[in-house]
């Protein structure tokens, strides 16, 4: 609906200022010669305009008006109408192309969103998958934690009983040390004794050597007796430090297993880490590149949108009426060219 600031009158005496010049009457050129109105109005009095001189195309020309004038103005008026519809004729198919070409633009845009979906789908799976295996793994590598936990303590306990048998074999020797030194001591004060004794029986009783000689041997045998209880004491102790360093070397062994395999299990999970890592960076570039479809989608969309403002532009091309004088007749003509070379003057805007 036209606004109240510029009326048909203004719009009706700025297109006869026009015609009396020879000029073809526009939206820009009503405008230039009114000095103010918005578009949309000077464009809807100037479809009214052109209407009412439409309806009054069929009524007898002036009296008085040459026939070869006439003539000339019917001729002007066809060829002008004429270029007019071949105009049009040619945006219309123009148009056409375009929104073809863009409806077809758009459905290739969807189809590659439909796959950027699909494959952003089919990312996400294997992220989550690869998530829950990471998860999984990470139970696994506590589970190996807790495991190499009570494996230290069990070295630790080791440690401690390799100490403690290590200190009880020290007194061990100290003991067996210090009963051989007594020992000695007492088969030294024994052989001493014996000697006195042999002294005195010497003295005393000298036919008493059969005696002395029982006697020697008896200490001989003693000596030979203790000498062997000893031995015996020596390689019990001796056995027993074997099996105490057995016992440590498996502890030592089994430690370095478990160690292996906390290394092997350590290495598994910086692998997982790792591999983690590459697919964030890989979903990070598919999300780059599902924002350029999208972007590139949303382009399609405004150039639809332009293309069908185009088109609709073309389509409402207000139809050129014949002339009602010479003048206005080489306006029309005029005026059909300048829409042949400039397409954008053969519609008036339709904004404010």
């Amino acid at each position: 609906m036209a606004r109240s600031g510029v009326r048909y009158e203004d719009v009706q005496r700025a297109i006869d200022a026009l015609l009396s010049k020879g000029e073809a009457p526009s939206v820009h050129k009503v405008r230039e010669v009114l000095g103010t109105g918005s578009f949309t109005t000077i464009s809807e009095h100037l479809r009214e305009w052109r209407t009412q001189r439409e309806e009054n195309r069929d009524q007898p020309p002036p009296r008085g008006m040459p026939a070869a004038l006439q003539e000339l103005a019917e001729g002007l008026w066809e060829k002008a109408q004429t270029a007019a519809n071949e105009a049009l004729a040619h945006y219309r198919q123009e148009a056409d192309s375009r929104v073809e070409t863009a409806r077809q633009e758009a459905g290739e845009a969807s189809r590659r969103a439909e796959d950027a979906e699909q494959r952003e789908s089919a990312l996400s799976a294997h992220l989550a998958s690869t998530e829950q295996r990471l998860t999984e793994q990470s139970g696994e590598l506590a589970r190996r934690e807790a495991e190499r936990d009570t494996l230290a303590e069990r070295e630790a306990k080791l440690s401690r009983q390799q100490a403690r048998l290590e200190q009880q074999l020290a007194d061990l020797q100290q003991a067996q040390e210090r009963k051989a030194r007594e020992h000695q001591q007492a088969l030294a004060e024994q052989a001493s004794h014996h000697q006195e004794r042999l002294a005195q029986e010497e003295k005393r009783h000298e036919s008493s050597e059969s005696r002395l000689m029982a006697l020697l041997d008896q200490a001989r045998q003693e000596r030979q007796a203790a000498d062997k209880a000893h031995a015996q004491r020596h390689q019990q102790l001796e056995t027993r430090l074997e099996k105490t360093e057995r016992l440590v070397q498996e502890a030592r062994s089994a430690l370095a297993e478990e160690e292996k395999r906390y290394r092997e299990t350590d290495w598994a999970r910086r692998q997982a880490e790792e591999r983690t890592r590459t697919q964030q960076h890989e979903q990070a570039l598919l999300q780059g590149r599902i924002d350029e479809q999208k972007q590139l989608l949303a382009e399609q969309a405004r150039r639809l949108r332009d293309l069908e403002t185009q088109l609709h532009r073309c389509l409402w091309q207000a139809p050129v009426t014949p002339p009602d004088n010479e003048h206005e007749a080489e306006g029309e003509a005029e005026h059909g060219a300048r829409n042949d070379e400039d397409p954008a003057n053969a519609e008036p805007s339709r904004e404010e």
